[in-house]
């Protein structure tokens, strides 16, 4: 069954194909200028009504023409769109999708089109930003490029945000967003603001991928981590986000986890909860050394029949042998110079 309730029905762009701007302009000026030459010769012929009235009425005639000439000439001036290289128009003729214009160059449409972008003045709190890194500030743009939608490829800073891991532990994580527009008519129509709409499904894509794994396990453990697969849980969440900003007609490129960290708040515990794995970590591998090398001290000196040692003998060593291997200080030897009876 088709979801005909989700996707909206302008879901294909309209590529227009527009008139020469140049020509365009070159037609509408000759009119212009045509259209005063013909308001000041119909005026001098009804300056002399008095002598001729055939040359009242023809003047009258065509400087009413002239009039009607010059106000359409003037109105279809503004039908002159410019668009700049990665940048593309949205057009509406009264209140329908007219098309998109999505090739750079000097063009003329029809001028009572409206060119309409929801996403130029976005209040977001995080900054677009291009790939290059320049921001985008949007109150700064002047209001016949604030109207374009920008085609470059986009990055979402998504500030890190406090959420719970699959074990509860409350942690950071920030993530940034590569993406760009593919769909322009999608972009306008199906979503009030699509800058807005991607930032809320980025926040709410983040905190589900962080409350399914844990921040980090032991290392026997294959389970996938935010810390240890951090690279697995961008792909997931990457696929995730494209299925939901798809039909605003975005193009997710990658998802990058920028920031991840325990919360301020247990982060001390944490430390020293993974101090302590490290130490008994370290102090069991310490131990099966150190085994081993006894082992190996007791069979050397019984294969070589260096010296025969009894029960109670091999128990003291053992018990020397593993103090000066497992300590944590350096040993100090004492030297005996009788029996160790």
């Amino acid at each position: 069954m088709e979801k005909s309730s989700v996707n909206n029905p302008l879901s294909k762009e309209k590529i227009l194909k527009p008139a020469n701007g140049y020509l365009a302009l070159f037609v509408f000026l000759a009119l212009l200028f045509l259209s005063i030459a013909g308001i000041v010769y119909g005026s001098i012929l009804m300056s002399r009504a008095s002598m001729d009235n055939e040359s009242m009425g023809i003047g009258g005639a065509l400087s009413i023409a002239s009039i009607l000439l010059c106000i359409i000439a003037f109105i279809c001036l503004f039908g002159l769109k410019v668009i700049n290289p990665q940048e593309a128009a949205v057009l509406t003729l009264f209140g329908q999708y007219y098309g998109t214009i999505r090739k750079e160059g000097f063009y003329w449409v029809n001028p009572f089109s409206t060119t309409i972008n929801p996403g130029a003045h976005s209040s977001l709190s995080v900054a677009f930003t291009a790939i290059s890194g320049a921001k985008q500030n949007t109150g700064a743009t002047s209001p016949a490029l604030s109207r374009r939608i920008s085609l470059k490829t986009m990055t979402l800073n998504n500030d890190k945000q406090k959420v719970n891991d699959q074990l509860g532990n409350p942690v950071e994580i920030g993530a940034i967003v590569i993406w760009k527009v593919e769909n322009t008519a999608k972009a306008v129509f199906n979503v009030q603001n699509y800058k807005t709409y991607l930032s809320i499904q980025c926040d709410s894509v983040i905190r589900n991928a962080a409350r399914c794994y844990p921040y980090d396990t032991n290392e026997d453990s294959e389970e996938k981590t935010l810390r240890g697969s951090s690279q697995e849980v961008a792909d997931i969440m990457k696929a995730e986000l494209q299925d939901k900003v798809v039909i605003a007609g975005l193009d997710i490129i990658e998802v990058r986890i920028t920031h991840l960290s325990y919360a301020p708040e247990i982060a001390s515990a944490m430390l020293q909860r993974q101090q302590a794995a490290a130490i008994i970590d370290a102090r069991q591998k310490i131990v099966e050394g150190a085994v081993s090398m006894v082992d190996m001290a007791l069979h050397k000196l019984s294969e070589n029949e260096i010296v025969e040692l009894d029960e109670e003998r091999k128990a003291a060593m053992v018990s020397n042998l593993l103090v000066v291997l497992c300590g944590n200080k350096d040993a100090q030897p004492i030297v005996n110079s009788g029996s160790i009876y």
